[in-house]
């Protein structure tokens, strides 16, 4: 048994989240009962982390023990999976790795967007979000800059949960439009991130893209470390887990 890292994609459309749950559909329970069906053993995979319910991932990295060989035998498990695996999960490689390789606890950064349309697109439908309100996206951009500032993001956490910190360093977070007209990215990067937190930011920052709140009371709420001063948390269906990176040292 040699260790992975499986790198996938998959539309969180139809999912309870990433995360294995009881009487709810994950991704995480799909690709392990496809490999398991595949390579006639269980098989568990650990993920980079947890996206909620209705969150996509144009990349996410899980790690696991598997009977199969690098190079020609790992490319044919990829086929097999694509090919059992629903159309709204992908699997891009896997690759060997160190044995002691982690998949969350090894990555050094995580990169999520959050995209929104200001117009219909048909499109995009269910995969952006559509703004009814025009916003200052220079202001939101003056406000998220404010977040390099600060590590504890109380504020944008969600409440009762297991984490023993809610430290986290970011070092990216800013709204850049897109090709199309109308269209925008949040991008947003860090060393780790609280459960909720990039949708709770996103909400923030609306309040102050549309002059509810100044860029000082986004401010004062980073420094009040309580939830309930921030915005509501943004839908799900606009978030996406875009990039998680590791050290060059763990790949074979």
């Amino acid at each position: 048994m040699g260790r992975f890292f499986i790198s996938l994609a998959y539309n969180g459309t139809r999912y309870s989240g990433w995360q294995t749950q009881p009487n709810a559909p994950s991704v995480q329970q799909t690709i392990e009962e496809a490999l398991t069906t595949i390579l006639r053993t269980p098989i568990s995979l650990v993920g980079a982390g947890r996206t909620d319910a209705g969150v996509h991932a144009h990349e996410m990295i899980a790690h696991s023990d598997l009977p199969c060989q690098a190079g020609e035998e790992a490319a044919l498990l990829v086929d097999r999976l694509n090919k059992l695996l629903p159309r709204d999960i992908v699997i891009y490689r896997i690759v060997p790795v160190r044995q002691d390789a982690h998949a969350r606890f090894d990555a050094v950064s995580r990169t999520y967007h959050y995209y929104l349309t200001e117009d219909k697109d048909p499109f995009s439908d269910g995969l952006m979000l559509k703004t009814y309100r025009r916003l200052d996206y220079a202001r939101m951009n003056e406000a998220a800059a404010l977040l390099f500032e600060y590590v504890d993001f109380t504020s944008f956490c969600k409440l009762h949960t297991d984490v023993k910190t809610n430290n986290c360093r970011v070092t990216e977070a800013r709204w850049i439009p897109l090709e199309k007209a109308g269209q925008w990215v949040f991008v947003i990067t860090a060393d780790r991130f609280l459960r909720n937190m990039v949708r709770a930011i996103v909400g923030t920052l609306f309040h102050v893209g549309t002059g509810k709140l100044s860029v000082e009371d986004f401010r004062r709420i980073i420094q009040s470390q309580d939830r309930g001063q921030a915005g509501s948390s943004a839908p799900a269906h606009a978030l996406y887990l875009e990039r998680v990176v590791y050290p060059s040292e763990l790949f074979l």
